[in-house]
């Protein structure tokens, strides 16, 4: 079966053809880095991070890109609001982003760039849409410079809209634009509000990047003037993708050939968002629930569903998937250690490439599970052994897998450390069942399960799992 994806652009389910053979470039929008990430804000990131993975095992050669915006209004206001310079804000927020998505297990992109790293290729590009009539300066002396949104005939193709139907573009004073729509290229640098780090010097005056040329020049830098995809939140088509989409296309690029958007998370129906006060941070979760457990909760949803947050449904997650190592918890040492070196499933393939359909594919992770406890019942065979090998295959692909995460056992030290203890109380307990003291046994089973530890007995004697 071949990959099939569904395009924003088309609004249809079409079959993934890559621009070179046995290659895949992705680029992603990346987050404003002005404050902690939250739950809706990382399931982007691991919605393409499964992406990324199904292609790559699919023996594509993918090129990740997936930005940071490091300069923009936000991050100015909340610089100045705490008292503290705007990049120093912005690094933090960004190394905070790290350690988040690494506690997730997404992957680091081939390269992360960041705007203010890249005003070279953001101004060459400007200079670009000016010299084909698509981008002008403005007359007001601000230094700001803007696309000409009805220079360009195809504005709204992307998300169906006529221009005379859109609200004016919000990123500037329109005293300036020739449209209220034009939007910001190259923001002038307001001398009496902005501090003087926040302008680069350009041939319009001093300033900085608009919000959308960022992502054409970076896209064009790391994956050509033409790729395969292009990603990121829903929120994102209108206004960020549209313009991305314009201003590349006017500028001469063929520029993404995909168009991919993840649904958001949700609070009581709404976006989960700073705005709103409704945000989880993601430090917070993980104080109830380990990264894996939270990566599978995203997982478990389809990536153009919308998901209604709830720690019930988290906890039920997280519980589903606590079942799935404790198939393999039973299984090790019954099977040889290795990864799986024949075929995923067949109905696990077909659900992924069927537009990334996770939930059928953990339902066949399920269905798996289920038919390797049966088989445990009966014992080490090569029967057992496929269906572990199969359930690592499949977690791999999904990010799932326990040994990628350093929250999902402990530290391999401390495991040590237990797994010795552990085993002197079971050796004790079975001293006391050989010697028919059964309220000893018992109440060794019951010290370890107060302490979180579950004992099972099998006839090649007890394991125990937290």
């Amino acid at each position: 079966m071949t990959l099939r994806l569904h395009d924003t652009a088309t609004r249809e389910v079409r079959e993934f053809v890559p621009l070179e053979e046995g290659k895949a470039g992705i680029y992603v929008c990346g987050l404003t880095v002005q404050s902690e990430p939250h739950v809706g804000h990382v399931r982007s990131a691991v919605n393409f991070d499964v992406l990324r993975r199904w292609l790559t095992h699919q023996g594509y050669e993918v090129t990740f890109i997936r930005n940071v915006t490091d300069i923009d209004d936000k991050i100015l206001a909340k610089a100045e609001a705490q008292g503290r310079p705007w990049f120093n804000l912005a690094y933090d927020m960004h190394r905070e982003l790290t350690q988040v998505l690494a506690s997730i297990n997404v992957q680091p992109p081939t390269y992360e760039p960041g705007a203010t790293g890249h005003v070279p290729e953001i101004l060459e590009l400007i200079e670009r849409l000016v010299a084909k009539g698509h981008a002008y300066a403005a007359e007001d002396g601000s230094g700001d410079v803007y696309f000409d949104v009805r220079s360009w005939p195809a504005y709204g193709e992307l998300t169906r809209q006529r221009i005379d139907d859109m609200e004016p573009a919000t990123d500037a004073d329109p005293r300036g634009k020739r449209d209220p729509r034009d939007f910001a290229l190259w923001k002038g640098w307001k001398k009496d509000a902005e501090p003087e780090t926040a302008a680069w010097p350009s041939p319009y005056g001093p300033g900085r990047p608009g919000w959308h040329i960022e992502c054409s020049a970076m896209a064009r830098k790391y994956l050509g003037a033409a790729f395969d995809i292009h990603g990121g939140g829903v929120d994102l088509r209108f206004p960020h993708h549209e313009n991305e989409q314009a201003q590349s296309r006017a500028a001469g690029d063929g520029f993404a050939a995909y168009w991919l958007h993840n649904a958001w998370i949700t609070t009581s129906g709404e976006k989960m968002s700073k705005s709103l006060g409704n945000s989880l941070l993601v430090p917070n979760v993980l104080e109830q629930v380990r990264g894996i457990e939270l990566r599978f909760y995203m997982v478990s949803a389809h990536y153009r569903s919308t998901v209604e947050f709830s720690f019930e449904a988290l906890h039920e997650a997280a519980a589903a998937f606590r079942r799935i190592e404790s198939f393999l918890d039973r299984a090790r040492g019954m099977v040889e250690d290795g990864r799986y070196a024949g075929r995923l499933p067949a109905a696990f393939t077909a659900a992924m490439d069927d537009d990334l359909g996770t939930p059928a594919a953990i339902a066949v992770l399920h269905d798996t599970v289920r038919e390797g406890n049966r088989l445990l019942t009966s014992g080490p065979s090569q029967e057992l052994t496929s269906r572990v090998l199969e359930v690592r295959e499949m977690l791999d692909v999904l990010g799932l897998d326990p040994a990628d995460f350093a929250d999902s056992r402990g530290d391999e030290k401390l495991v040590g450390v237990v797994d010795a203890l552990v085993a002197g109380l079971l050796d004790e307990r079975a001293q006391a069942r050989a010697d028919k003291d059964w309220a000893r046994a018992d109440a060794i089973r019951d010290r370890l399960k107060t302490a979180g530890v579950e004992i099972e007995d099998t006839p090649d004697g007890p394991k125990w799992s937290v």
